[in-house]
């Protein structure tokens, strides 16, 4: 599948293990984009003309595909973003400010993105919720029944939204969720159920029914597809009752000097020109990985995970951060080598064209409980082989070289 990345044929010695940040891009999303500027480029939802009607249908169609990629019951349900962290935003404003009083607590937990904490804490500040974190216990999963005991003499039916990520992005830790959801359920039926889907759409099947949850959003730019889009799921009945975070442009229905009355969603929530090409590329890109399979990726990204769970395990002076186990876990590999910081461990790996992130990791909250200030990550994807692990750790052995002089 490298072949069909076309990064990899302008940098052949590129050894990419950031795609937890951003995926590579293959050819068929990068002329999907191409195409659409090419032939179809053309403002939305506006013009009567053949170039405008053109734009509509394929932008429309695109949120059907979405729809039908995660198994929503409609496609109004889908609305388009810039990324999962409006996403998230949306469902803080639109939805939290509304339904939320001071003191009702919102779940969250120790290995969530700061994409789903930020907003939150914002929420907590401006209306007085209350946040609790899920610890993170044995094996690096959610303690998630310990919120029975730390809820000791606390009301369990002021949890109003539990916002949890599917999979962490430092960790690798596939969070079970099914389970997780029904045991806040059997709590309160009317609990709220937000998923962080960004680290696990682009890998695994994530079907809105068998999750039974209120809210999901993930990304395009993990899944192959271009940056500045994203997918907000909300059931619809919530989007009906919700509030716009931003408003303007056509999402309206009628606007006066002294009013204005929003348009039926998903436009509701769309304000302004959306990122359309983006969203044709997106298409294109849940094209591709319905093409080659869910069932073909994971059983490739296994024996990767496999394979560097085992070089991991040969490894003096590397502490992996993550289970050590290749069972509901994700390719991704946090990992210190001695006490050299993260940030040398990254320029040292650079120079032999291995890519890496280095730092937080935009998850400072779990830095704290792992007691680090920052860490190297490689993850992986569809297009990444075993020669790439193998360079990884011959960099890591150059690592220790250097420093051990």
């Amino acid at each position: 599948m490298k072949q069909d990345f076309p990064i990899f044929k302008t940098y052949p010695d590129l050894i990419y293990l950031d795609s937890s940040a951003t995926s590579q891009k293959p050819q068929m999303v990068i002329n999907a984009v191409y195409n659409f500027y090419s032939k179809n480029n053309s403002n939305i939802h506006r013009g009567i003309y053949d170039l405008s009607q053109s734009a509509t249908d394929m932008f429309e169609t695109i949120r059907i595909k979405v729809s039908k990629f995660i198994n929503a019951k409609d496609a109004k349900e889908i609305i388009f973003t810039s990324g999962a962290t409006e996403a998230i935003n949306i469902v803080a404003n639109g939805w939290g400010k509304k339904n939320l009083v001071k003191n009702d607590f919102i779940i969250l937990s120790e290995m969530d993105h700061h994409s789903n904490i930020v907003p939150w804490i914002r929420l907590k500040k401006e209306i007085g919720v209350e946040l609790f974190f899920l610890p993170i216990g044995e094996d690096f999963k959610l303690d998630y029944k310990k919120i029975n005991s730390r809820f000791l003499g606390k009301d369990l039916k002021k949890i109003k939204l539990v916002s949890l990520t599917h999979a962490s992005n430092v960790l690798g830790t596939i969070n079970p969720l099914e389970e997780i959801i029904q045991f806040f359920k059997n709590i309160n039926p009317e609990i709220k159920i937000l998923i962080d889907a960004a680290q696990t759409v682009p890998h695994i099947p994530v079907d809105i029914q068998k999750l039974d949850c209120d809210f999901l959003v993930f990304s395009s730019h993990k899944m192959l597809g271009p940056s500045g889009v994203g997918v907000l799921y909300a059931r619809k009945e919530l989007l009906e009752n919700m509030e716009p975070f931003i408003v303007g442009s056509h999402m309206i229905k009628n606007v006066t000097k002294e009013d204005a009355v929003w348009a039926d969603i998903p436009d509701k929530f769309e304000a302004g020109t959306r990122n359309l090409e983006g969203v044709i590329g997106l298409g294109a890109a849940i094209g591709y990985l319905q093409k080659v399979g869910f069932e073909k990726i994971q059983t490739l990204e296994k024996e990767l995970i496999v394979y560097a769970l085992d070089m991991f395990e040969k490894q003096k002076d590397i502490t992996l951060f993550g289970s050590k186990k290749s069972e509901n876990r994700l390719g991704v590999f946090s990992f210190a080598v001695g006490k050299v910081h993260s940030h040398d461990v990254s320029e040292i790996l650079n120079r032999s064209h291995i890519a890496v992130r280095a730092g937080h990791h935009c998850a400072q909250p779990l830095m704290e409980v792992l007691k680090v200030s920052g860490i190297v990550r490689a993850s992986i994807y569809l297009y990444n082989t075993k020669e790439d692990i193998d360079r990884l750790f011959e960099g890591i052995h150059e690592v220790k070289k250097i420093f051990k002089g």
